[in-house]
C-alpha cells in the first residue's frame, strides 16, 4: 500500500464494491477511428451525449496513410473509418484532430507532446497501448468499444483494481543501449504473461535518468509483458517537458499543478505486490527472433536452444543460430513506440556519412506532424535524404497491417514498433524488434548488425 499507483487509483473512485470493481472517474479519453464507430452508435441509440465532451479528444492515425494525405483515402474500408471518427466528432461536440492538421499523428505520441496527458491524471483509450501515457505519471490503460462508450456517457468506467508492482533498473546503460533495449530485455527475463494482472511502477537510477521521451517507450511496451499499465513518477524532467505545451496549465495554475504533482510518488513505506531489481550492466542491444516480444536475445548472443519450435518454423531461423548477419529486406523506424524526435535523431546518428543498403525498403515515419517540423528544424531530413531515406507523412504505419505500408510475404522487417506476432505488418510478414540505432544499422548494411559497431 501507500505506492503511487494507490493514490492515483483511489483519489478517482467514486465508488467501490468489496467484492467488486470500482467505478473509476476517467480525466482523459482518446478516440482513434478503429474502436469508436460502435461506441458512437451506442450512444445514438441510447439517445444520449457524451457526458463531458471537453475531456474527449479524436484523432485518426491507425488507418492514416503515410503518403499524399491531402488526398482521399484509397482503402474504402479506412476511408470509411476516418470519415466515420470525423463526423461523430463534429455531431457530438468533441474536438477532432485530422489528417493534415497540425495537431494530428498517432494518439499515444500526440497525448504528451500537446500536454493533453497530465501527471496524476486517469487516462483510457480504445488501444492496448494507451500505457504509453503513464510516462507522465498518469494511470493509463487500454479499454474496449464497450467501455468507451461507457466513459462517453458517464466519464466513469467500471475496473477492478490491478496489484501494484515496481520494476527497479539500476546502475548505468552502455554504450549504444537505450529505453527500446531496456524494455526488451525485461520481457526477455519475466516473459509477455510476467506482469499479469500488475499495474507496473518503473523505477531505479535508469529510469530516472532517462528523458521523457524515453520513458514514453519504456511505458509503451508495459502491456507487452501482460501488464495493465505502467508509469513513471512525475519529477523535474516531467515538468521540464510538460511546460508551455499547448494544453498544460500555464501561469499560476502551473505552478499550483507542479505543487500538487510533486506529491505523485510512492512512499518509503510503500509495499507492492511484487518488484523487481535488474542491473542495467546485463542489457545490451535486443533484437526479437521470435514470435512475441519476449522472444527476444542480446545482439551478440545466439537463439536460445528451448526457444518455440513453432516461433522459429515462421520465422525461419533455426536455434543455436546467431541473429547477428541476418538478411533484412525492410525497416521501419516509427510508431508510438519510436515515432519521437529522439528516436530520429538517433537513426540519424547511425545514417549520417552512410548510405541506405540498396536491398533495404526503409519507411521513416514521424508519429506526429510536431515531429516532423522538429526533424526539419533539426536538419535531420537533410542528412537522412543525403543517406538514401525519405521521411513519410505521420502515422502508425507499418506498425500494423491497417494501411498501405505492409511487409511482403517471407520478407524480414527490422521494425521499431512493439509487437511481432505473426501477421502483424502484413500476411507471412517477419518482424524483428529493435531500437532505432539496431534499425539505423541494419538499414545502412542490410543485415542484422550491432549498432556499437558504427558508433
Amino acid at each position: 500500500m501507500n505506492t503511487l499507483f494507490d493514490k492515483i487509483w483511489d483519489s478517482h473512485a467514486v465508488t467501490k464494491q468489496s467484492d467488486g470493481p470500482t467505478q473509476l472517474y476517467i480525466d482523459r479519453l482518446y478516440c482513434h477511428e478503429v474502436t469508436t464507430p460502435q461506441a458512437f452508435e451506442g450512444l445514438k441509440e441510447r439517445g444520449i451525449r457524451c457526458f463531458r465532451p471537453e475531456k474527449i479528444f479524436c484523432i485518426p492515425d491507425h488507418n492514416t496513410p503515410t503518403h499524399d494525405q491531402d488526398k482521399q483515402i484509397a482503402d474504402p474500408v479506412g476511408r470509411e473509418q476516418v470519415e466515420t471518427l470525423e463526423k461523430n466528432a463534429k455531431e457530438f461536440g468533441l474536438t477532432y484532430f485530422g489528417m493534415m492538421n497540425p495537431r494530428n499523428g498517432i494518439i499515444h505520441v500526440v497525448g504528451p507532446e500537446r500536454g493533453l496527458s497530465l501527471p496524476g491524471m486517469t487516462i483510457v483509450c480504445g488501444d492496448s497501448h494507451t500505457s504509453t501515457h503513464g510516462a507522465v505519471g498518469a494511470v493509463a490503460f487500454g479499454i474496449g468499444t464497450s467501455e468507451v462508450e461507457m466513459v462517453m456517457s458517464s466519464q466513469c468506467i467500471l475496473q477492478q483494481k490491478p496489484k501494484s508492482m515496481r520494476i527497479n533498473v539500476e546502475g548505468t546503460l552502455g554504450k549504444g543501449v537505450t529505453p527500446k533495449d531496456v524494455a526488451l530485455y525485461i520481457m526477455q527475463q519475466i516473459t509477455t504473461s510476467g506482469a499479469t494482472g500488475y499495474f507496473v511502477e518503473y523505477a531505479g537510477s535508469v529510469v530516472r535518468n532517462m528523458s521523457m521521451e524515453g520513458r514514453l517507450t519504456l511505458c509503451n511496451l508495459s502491456i507487452e509483458m501482460g501488464a495493465r499499465g505502467g508509469f513513471v513518477a512525475p519529477d523535474e524532467t516531467t515538468f521540464e517537458y510538460l511546460k508551455g505545451r499547448e494544453y498544460a496549465p500555464k501561469g499560476a495554475e502551473w505552478d499550483k499543478a507542479v505543487s500538487y504533482w510533486r506529491t505523485l510518488k510512492s512512499g518509503d513505506d510503500a509495499v507492492f505486490d511484487r518488484e523487481i531489481t535488474f542491473d542495467a550492466a546485463d542489457v545490451e542491444p535486443m533484437i526479437t527472433y521470435g514470435t512475441n516480444p519476449g522472444m527476444g536475445i542480446g545482439i551478440t548472443k545466439t537463439i536460445p536452444t528451448d526457444a518455440t519450435p513453432k516461433a522459429l518454423e515462421y520465422m525461419g531461423f533455426h536455434a543455436g543460430e546467431k541473429m547477428i548477419g541476418k538478411k533484412v529486406d525492410y525497416v521501419f523506424l516509427g510508431a508510438c513506440t519510436n515515432g519521437r524526435i529522439e528516436d530520429f535523431r538517433a537513426f540519424a546518428s547511425i545514417a549520417a556519412g552512410r548510405h541506405k543498403a540498396d536491398s533495404i525498403t526503409a519507411w521513416l515515419v514521424p508519429g506526429s506532424w510536431e515531429v516532423l517540423k522538429q526533424i526539419k528544424a533539426e536538419g535531420l531530413d537533410k542528412i537522412l535524404s543525403e543517406a538514401g531515406f525519405e521521411i513519410r507523412q505521420p502515422g502508425c504505419s507499418a506498425c500494423l497491417a491497417m494501411n498501405d505500408d505492409k511487409i511482403l510475404a517471407g520478407k524480414y522487417s527490422v521494425s521499431t514498433s512493439n509487437r511481432n506476432f505473426e501477421g502483424r505488418q502484413g500476411p507471412g510478414a517477419r518482424t524483428m524488434l529493435a531500437s532505432p540505432l539496431t534499425a539505423a544499422a541494419a538499414a545502412v548494411t542490410g543485415v542484422v548488425s550491432d549498432p556499437r559497431t558504427l558508433m
